[in-house]
Formats: structure tokens, C-alpha cells, sequence
């Protein structure tokens, strides 16, 4: 039988060396900082990578059981949730340590009252040594800073707050 070759040129794709040892360190930082998922998309390679717990897979967190006594009234729904849920949050695109500004004797990117634009550079998160900025993608004014300098933050999670 023989095969017909398409008159189509192929395209050809981007290679991307990833080296096992990068990996490894992937892994090594997820266990350092306590991590149980990490995704990273950098020049057409992505990586995603999620630790199983006694739980399953965990994308996300799973609130502790509460216990209340039976005379207990039921709690309050905390004010900081509600003051959330009126503002918008920046939020972490990626898995790594969280910086306030370039290096520590500059200035933050951004202070609380600062007025941003998608454009506005917010922060740093380092993963794998690379410091990539991260950009406010919204317009609005910072009312809060929801992540500490210099840790370790997770995918998904509220670096910012604005309204």
C-alpha cells in the first residue's frame, strides 16, 4: 500500500526544550510552598500540575467543617466578604511568590487609593526565576492589597482588590 503525500506544505511547529530537571523544580516548589496545583503558559507551552490529597484532586479549597453547639446562634456573614463582593479583585494568572514592587528598595507598583488602568503594572509573581509582571486588566481604584510581599500565591487567588 503506499501513501499519498499532500501537495499542503506542513506547517512547523515551535519545539520547546522543557527539561526534566525544570519539572522536578516545579514539583520541589509546589512542596515547599504548600501547593497543590500550578499552571504555567509561557511562548506556547503550558504546563498544568495538581496534587492529589486525601481529598481528590484539588483545583480548589474545601472549607472546614464547622461545629457549632446546638445554643449557639448561626454566625454572621463577615463584612470584608460583603465589601468583596461589591469591588473587583486582580487575581493571580499564575502560581508563585507575590511581590509588591521591582526589587526592595523601590517603591510599590501600586498603594491603596491608586487609581489603575489595564495597562497598570500591579505586581511581580516569580515562578521558576522569572519575574513576570502582572497587569491590572481592569480599570478602578486599589482599595486593597490581598496578597503578603514576598508569598507564595496560588492560581486564581485575589492579589488586589478595586473599585
Amino acid at each position: 500500500m503506499s501513501r499519498k503525500s499532500s501537495s499542503r506544505p506542513r506547517k512547523q511547529k515551535k519545539e520547546t526544550n522543557v527539561d526534566l530537571k525544570d519539572i522536578k523544580a516545579l514539583i520541589d516548589l509546589m512542596q515547599k510552598n504548600g501547593l497543590t496545583a500550578f499552571e504555567m503558559e509561557k511562548d506556547g507551552f503550558r504546563i498544568s500540575l495538581a496534587k492529589e490529597t486525601a481529598f481528590g484532586s484539588s483545583v480548589g479549597y474545601a472549607p472546614a467543617p464547622q461545629v457549632a453547639a446546638p445554643s449557639a446562634p448561626a454566625p454572621a456573614v463577615p463584612a470584608p466578604e460583603v465589601k468583596a463582593a461589591a469591588g473587583r479583585e486582580i487575581s493571580s494568572p499564575m502560581v508563585g511568590t507575590f511581590y509588591t514592587a521591582a526589587s526592595p528598595d523601590s517603591p510599590a507598583f501600586v498603594t491603596v487609593g491608586q487609581k489603575v488602568t489595564p495597562d497598570t503594572v500591579v505586581c511581580i509573581i516569580e515562578a521558576m526565576k522569572v519575574m513576570n509582571e502582572i497587569k491590572a486588566e481592569v480599570s478602578g481604584i486599589i482599595t486593597e492589597v490581598a496578597a503578603e510581599n514576598g508569598q507564595p500565591v496560588q492560581f486564581g487567588q485575589a492579589l488586589f482588590r478595586c473599585k
